[in-house]
C-alpha cells in the first residue's frame, strides 16, 4: 500500500507536479501513464527514496518492500544464474529452479545460465535485472519499460508471469496492449495532477476527455452569465433607481469567481509526405541471403524471397538476434547482402526509421537543423513546421540532441522521414520510447499512410492493427506467411505455445435439431 497526498515537485521554473494525491491499495496492479516529461520516472524515485519532493507526504507500511527494474547494469557473481539466485531472499537461494523459469521466460537457454553476465548486449543485461526484480520477492513490483528489449515470444512470458503476480505493481511502458493485459487500475499523470480510475487506458482516456469538456463547456456558460451580468451593470450603472440591482450584480459576479481556460496538450500530428509509384510492386527480393562472415552455415538468413506491392503492410516478427533488423537494413540499403537480388522499382523512394539512424543523429545539431539536413531544399518555414508537428515548437526547435531523451531523438527521426516524399517506409521499432498518446498518433498515420510499409515491431497491438502479412524468423526458418498476426496465432502459433484454432459456428437446421434431440432421447432410455 503506497498513500501520496499533496506532494510538490519543481525542477527551476518547471513545475512537475502540483497537489498529487493518489492511493495505491492492496493488490492493485497500476498502470502508470502521462506524456513523455511529465514527472512517471521521477514518481517512481520519489517511491524508491531516491528523489526528494518539495511538499506533502509519501508514505508505505512498515517493512514494506519494493522492488524495481534496475537499469543500472553491476554484475557482481560470474554466471547468469549465480547472478540472479544472489536476488532472492537468503532463505529461498537453494531454490535455483524459480530462477531457471524465469531465465528461460526472458529468453536464455540453458547454456547461457553458466556464462559471464557481463557478455551479454545490454538487452540481454537488462533482461537479468528483470529477473533479478520478479526473484526478489517484494511487496510491489515498480517496473519502467520492463518491455524494451524483449522480443515477442518474451513478451508473451512476462504477460502471463505478471498476470499471476500475487503482490502490487505499478508499470510505466509504452505498450499499451501489454498494460491493459496485466494492470487493474490507471493512474494518470495529467496537468500536473493524478487521476485514478478502475479499468485499462482506454477507460481513463475517456475519462479525461469527457471531464474536460464538461469543464470547458461549464466554463463557458460561466463566461457568458459574466458577460450577461455585465451588460446589466453597464446599462444600469447610471440610473439611480437601478444602482442598487448593478451592486447587487456586481457582488454576485464577484462570488462567481472565473474559470482559467485549459491550455491545449501538445500531441505528436504529422502526415507521411508520399509520392506516388506507377508499378504495381514497390520492390523484389529474390534469393537473399545474408553473413557477416563468407562461410554459408553462419547465414543469418538463407534464400528469402518476396515481393512488396504499393500497397502492402508487413510485419517482420521473431525471437531477437534472428535477423529482422538485418533484413531491414538490407532493404534500407544499409547492408549488403551476401547473395540474391534486392530489386527496387525505379521510383521507389524509401524512408527507413533504424535504430542505427537514430545513433547517426549528430549530437551537436539542434532539432531544426537535422531536419534541414535530411532535406536541404525544405524553407525553413517548412523545417519549423515539421519540428512543430513533432513537438519542436518554438524554442524547443532549438534543442541539441545531445540533451534529448529517447523519445524526442525518436520523434526526430520521424520528422527527418516526413521531411521528403516516400513510397515505402522501412520501420525498425518506430514505437519504442514514445509515450502512448504518440505511439497512437503513429498508429493512425500509419494506417492512412498511402505507400507500402515494412515493420520490424514486438508491439502486438501494432502487428494487429497494420500488418497484412508476415515474415516469420522462427523454428529456425524464415517463412512468409499470407495473412495478419491474429491469423498467424490461430494457425501457425509460437514455438512452445498451443495453437488455438477458431471454432467455426455453424446453424443447424430445424431436421438436424430435431434428429439430434430424437438421438438424445433414445441414448436416454438406453441407459436406463
Amino acid at each position: 500500500m503506497i498513500i501520496a497526498s499533496n506532494l510538490e515537485k519543481s525542477f527551476g521554473p518547471q513545475v512537475l507536479f502540483d497537489g498529487v494525491s493518489f492511493l495505491i491499495n492492496q493488490g492493485e496492479r497500476i498502470g502508470l501513464v502521462g506524456k513523455n516529461g511529465t514527472g512517471k520516472s521521477t514518481l517512481f524515485k520519489m517511491i524508491l527514496g531516491n528523489e526528494k519532493y518539495d511538499a506533502g507526504t509519501l508514505s508505505t507500511p512498515k517493512g514494506y518492500r519494493i522492488g524495481t527494474l534496475e537499469q543500472h547494469i553491476n554484475f557482481t557473481q560470474p554466471t547468469v544464474l549465480r547472478e540472479c539466485v544472489e536476488a532472492l531472499p537468503a532463505e529461498k537461494q537453494w531454490d535455483h529452479y524459480k530462477a531457471e523459469i524465469i531465465l528461460s521466460g526472458l529468453g536464455f537457454t540453458d547454456q547461457d545460465f553458466h556464462k559471464d553476465p557481463t557478455t551479454f548486449s545490454g538487452g540481454f543485461q537488462v533482461r537479468i535485472n528483470l529477473c533479478k526484480a520478479l526473484l526478489a520477492d517484494p511487496n510491489m513490483l515498480l517496473l519502467d519499460e520492463p518491455t524494451n528489449y524483449l522480443d515477442i515470444l518474451s513478451l508473451r512470458w512476462l504477460k502471463e508471469y505478471l498476470n499471476k503476480w500475487p503482490g502490487e505493481m505499478i508499470l510505466i511502458t509504452h505498450d499499451r496492449d501489454f498494460m491493459d493485459k496485466v494492470t487493474t487500475h490507471t493512474l494518470g499523470l495529467h496537468r500536473k495532477k493524478t487521476k485514478k480510475v478502475k479499468g485499462d487506458t482506454i477507460k481513463f482516456y475517456e475519462m479525461i476527455i469527457q471531464e474536460e469538456e464538461t469543464y470547458e463547456q461549464t466554463r463557458v456558460n460561466l463566461e457568458n452569465k459574466r458577460k450577461e451580468m455585465q451588460n446589466l451593470v453597464d446599462r444600469f450603472r447610471a440610473k439611480a433607481s437601478k444602482a442598487s440591482m448593478a451592486q447587487s450584480r456586481l457582488k454576485m459576479m464577484e462570488k462567481m469567481g472565473t474559470m482559467e481556460k485549459l491550455s491545449n496538450e501538445k500531441n505528436l500530428g504529422f502526415r507521411f509526405n508520399h509520392v506516388t509509384c506507377p508499378g504495381k510492386t514497390i520492390m523484389n527480393i529474390k534469393n537473399l541471403s545474408f553473413s557477416y562472415t563468407e562461410e554459408k552455415k553462419d547465414n543469418i538468413f538463407s534464400d528469402i524471397s518476396f515481393s512488396i506491392g504499393k500497397n502492402d503492410r508487413i510485419g517482420i516478427i521473431g525471437a531477437n538476434g534472428k535477423g529482422k533488423s538485418t533484413l531491414l537494413n538490407c532493404l534500407a540499403g544499409e547492408l549488403t547482402a551476401t547473395a540474391g537480388e534486392i530489386i527496387p522499382h525505379p521510383s521507389t523512394s524509401i524512408g527507413h526509421f533504424g535504430q542505427t539512424n537514430i545513433d547517426r543523429l549528430e549530437s551537436q545539431n539542434q532539432v531544426l537543423h537535422e531536419i534541414l539536413r535530411s532535406n536541404p531544399s525544405l524553407s525553413l518555414q517548412a523545417a519549423h513546421s515539421i519540428c512543430g508537428a513533432m513537438m519542436f515548437d518554438g524554442n524547443m526547435a532549438k534543442k541539441k540532441v545531445s540533451v534529448l531523451s529517447g523519445g524526442e531523438r525518436s520523434r526526430v527521426l520521424l520528422g527527418k522521414i516526413i521531411s521528403h516524399p516516400t513510397n515505402l517506409l522501412l520501420l525498425d521499432e518506430p514505437s519504442h520510447h514514445l509515450d502512448v498518446e504518440s505511439i497512437e498518433s503513429l498508429i493512425e498515420e500509419l494506417s492512412n499512410y498511402a505507400g507500402a510499409l515494412v515493420i520490424v515491431t514486438h508491439s502486438e497491438l501494432i502487428l494487429k492493427t497494420l500488418a497484412k502479412n508476415l515474415i516469420i524468423f522462427h523454428r529456425d526458418r524464415v517463412e512468409y506467411f499470407h495473412g495478419g498476426y491474429e491469423e498467424f496465432l490461430e494457425k501457425v502459433g509460437w514455438e512452445g505455445e498451443p495453437v488455438v484454432e477458431k471454432k467455426v459456428k455453424t446453424k443447424m437446421s430445424k431436421k438436424e435439431v430435431r434428429k439430434m434431440r430424437a438421438l438424445e432421447r433414445q441414448n436416454a432410455q438406453t441407459n436406463h
